[in-house]
């Protein structure tokens, strides 16, 4: 080819190039990433690339479910129509006859059973006002008691125990900048290295300034390169290395006196549970020596600044809310809150985990983490939404309640929008048992999910490709997500679906909003005067900077560092707790003598439904796997790559074996991104917290076996 031919190709080649920008931010984990999809049509097809842009929290970095994120939202497989079930095969059908289908059933289920006999279900990772609107929908437009989200599985230990303590619930106390100023940093229970891993080099910067790292977690993970020292705990028995810890404290004379004194309550009873404490106790339940625990106390209560993070390995226990209160009186007893490089962070799991449970989709919350049980704040927010008080609902169940609830029968009706409880749930099998005797299942999402494929009608959402909103990350930042790819075939937003639903119900009035912002500015009233509050917020300012809530007012900064003055309680102090040395409740036996925990993995997020359908994502981890240490794999005659079965009281999953000398060797762990044989959801722990309601994931007592050997026999 002559290189006039050349240029005469590429020439014609850039003619018929053109291409489009789409300004964005990723929709997996709580750091909320900002970037930009770069569609470039080419000769007839599509090429896609994304650039991270540069923003507060993350600084410009993606991770790698960010970088391939846009291949779920372009996935062939995406709904694009209203599906029917109709003789036990769905069928396309128009948006008209949806909503007819929902108008019909479920009247009809609320006139012969009652209001509550409908429940709804949400998802932390819908947009604020999507969640806002969501908790409104459920008591306003169907009046049912029953609404609980997804992040009663996330957030729920923590949230729980910060209301108690602070009396105020956000994620972190402190801005993420502030790390590198903390001294000594508590690791509890979180892999940051895998599941927000563009928040690393704040931890790295503290590292390089000297910081001394304890991460405490029964296996060693990625994140587990930072630590100084290694806690590998046996499972369970946190609260009762703290108490270790606290024992130390009090005993060497580390409590700052004039902080507790000035700024707690509760504290003489604190100190009389302490003194009854015996170190060598605290170290056979936890399987670290006494030396250990005392090391690590000093090393915390002696640094000058010290922050403590935690997440869902020591949060989905049974006594994750008394473990996570524990950690904090470990904060408040030296004083280590309200200042720069001193605080507490739970590390939020979901996108919008945060704002999600801020606004009303909890089952005891009302918009601005307002009580739905306080007349005041139902007097409020029932004069915002143009409603008497007394139509509203009080308070319902948690999320797995809602499955007891429906397998009860006193559930009748669901309508799930974001969230895949099939694959999520603890005691997987009986949630989906449960499911199937529901008389009308009404499922929104992006894919026909194991949930979906149980519902008689799914309706089709929108990505985050196409649906503009705000979110609140991990730090309590309020961003802006803009979204302008359009959407495909007849797919609708979250929000409109709600609304069109509201009005063939008969409560249109209720929901007439034309854009995410107008449903922004009902919540900016509703928040406000509320711990949440988001009323100086608006999206002009979000345009331009992300606001730290609580920002009461519209020239308010916002709120970056909370509690240096005063905590949220009436009387401005913080609660100490006395925290007992409690087992499990799910304890190994002769029958089933392993431990199992779970967690994710870097290419995954959550229940898979939307990375396992990222080509780039999926080849980096196919199946699910049951890390587990050599010598107990010889113990059982586990081969490694070997296909092995595990078994509980709740039923079977059966994943691949992975050798490691990382973990300990009364325990195994299995992500949770995989559906069918390999959900290990299967078998978790149903268990609830007391005071939460938060399932003991992390723990159940489990038997392995060989595949091949099961065969043999």
């Amino acid at each position: 080819m002559t290189k006039e031919l050349l240029r005469y190709f590429r020439q014609k080649q850039k003619d018929h190039a053109s291409e489009t920008l789409f300004d964005t931010q990723c929709p997996f984990c709580s750091v909320q990433c900002a970037m930009q999809l770069i569609e470039e049509r080419v000769v007839g097809r599509n090429r896609y690339k994304v650039v991270p842009k540069d923003n507060p929290t993350s600084n410009g970095r993606l991770c790698i479910k960010g970088l391939h994120a846009h291949q779920h939202a372009l996935h062939t497989e995406r709904l694009q129509f209203p599906l029917l079930k109709r003789n036990g095969r769905f069928v396309r059908v128009s948006w008209e006859e949806a909503l007819s289908f929902i108008q019909v059933n479920f009247k009809n289920i609320q006139k012969e059973f009652g209001n509550d006999a409908i429940g709804v279900y949400g998802g932390g990772s819908l947009t604020n006002e999507e969640a806002y609107l969501l908790g409104k929908f459920a008591r306003v437009a169907l009046k049912t008691k029953y609404i609980d989200y997804n992040g009663r599985y996330c957030m729920s230990a923590a949230a729980a125990a910060m209301n108690a303590t602070f009396g105020l619930d956000r994620g972190l106390t402190n801005k993420l900048s502030e790390i590198p100023h903390a001294r000594c940093i508590i690791l509890a229970g979180t892999n940051i290295a895998e599941c927000q891993p563009t928040i690393m080099p704040y931890f790295h910067q503290a590292k390089k300034n000297g910081t001394f790292f304890i991460v405490i977690d029964p296996r060693e993970t990625a994140t587990c390169g930072l630590a100084d020292l290694h806690i590998k705990i046996k499972p369970g028995t946190d609260a009762a290395f703290v108490n270790g810890m606290l024992k130390v404290i009090f005993a060497e004379g580390y409590v700052d006196e004039q902080f507790v004194k000035e700024r707690t309550e509760g504290y003489d009873e604190l100190k009389k549970h302490i003194e009854q404490i015996q170190l060598d106790e605290m170290a056979e339940m936890t399987g670290i020596a006494p030396e250990v625990i005392q090391f690590a106390a000093r090393q915390y209560a002696t640094a000058p600044t010290g922050m403590i993070f935690t997440a869902r390995g020591v949060e989905q226990q049974t006594n994750g809310y008394m473990t996570v209160r524990n950690f904090l009186n470990l904060a408040l007893v030296t004083g280590k809150i309200g200042k720069i490089g001193c605080g507490y962070g739970a590390i939020t799991g979901q996108g919008n985990g945060q704002g999600g449970r801020e606004h009303g989709q909890k089952a005891d919350q009302l918009p601005g983490y307002r009580s739905i049980e306080n007349p005041e704040h139902r007097k409020y927010i029932a004069s915002v939404w143009g409603v008497p008080e007394e139509e509203l609902p009080r308070k319902g169940v948690s999320a797995y309640e809602m499955m007891q609830k429906i397998d009860e029968g006193e559930i009748k009706g669901l309508f799930v929008m974001g969230s895949n409880p099939v694959v999520s749930s603890p005691n997987a099998r009986f949630v989906k048992r449960a499911l199937k005797k529901l008389q009308c299942l009404v499922v929104v999402d992006l894919f026909l999910s194991e949930t979906a494929e149980l519902a008689d009608l799914v309706l089709p959402t929108s990505s985050y490709l196409e649906d503009e909103g705000t979110m609140t990350n991990l730090e309590g930042r309020v961003t802006w997500r803009p979204a302008s790819r359009k959407r495909p075939g007849e797919v609708k937003h979250d929000w409109e679906i709600l609304c069109e639903i509201a009005r063939v119900l008969g409560k249109g009035d209720y929901f007439r909003f034309s854009s995410a912002e107008e449903i922004f500015h009902e919540l900016r009233v509703a928040s406000r005067g509320g711990l949440a509050d988001y009323y100086g917020i608006t999206y002009e300012r979000l345009r331009n900077e992300r606001v730290y809530w609580p920002c009461p007012s519209p020239d308010h900064p916002g709120t970056a560092r909370l509690f240096e003055q005063s905590f949220a309680h009436p009387d401005g102090k913080a609660r100490l707790a006395v925290v007992d040395n409690e087992y499990q409740k799910e304890q190994t036996t002769e029958q089933y003598p392993i431990y199992v925990t779970t967690g994710r993995v870097l290419s995954h997020y959550l229940s898979g439904t939307q990375t396992r359908r990222s080509p780039a994502l999926a080849s980096r981890q196919i199946e699910a796997f049951m890390e587990i240490h050599p010598n107990t794999a010889k113990k059982y005659k586990i081969e490694n790559n070997a296909l092995v079965k595990l078994e509980t009281k709740r039923g079977a999953a059966v994943v691949r074996s992975k050798y490691s000398y990382k973990i300990r060797e009364d325990t195994v762990f299995v992500p949770f991104h995989w559906s069918g044989k390999q959900n290990i959801n299967q078998i978790t722990d149903d268990a609830l917290d007391p005071h939460c309601k938060m399932p003991g994931f992390k723990i159940c007592a489990a038997r392995i076996s060989s595949i091949v050997d099961l065969e043999k026999n």
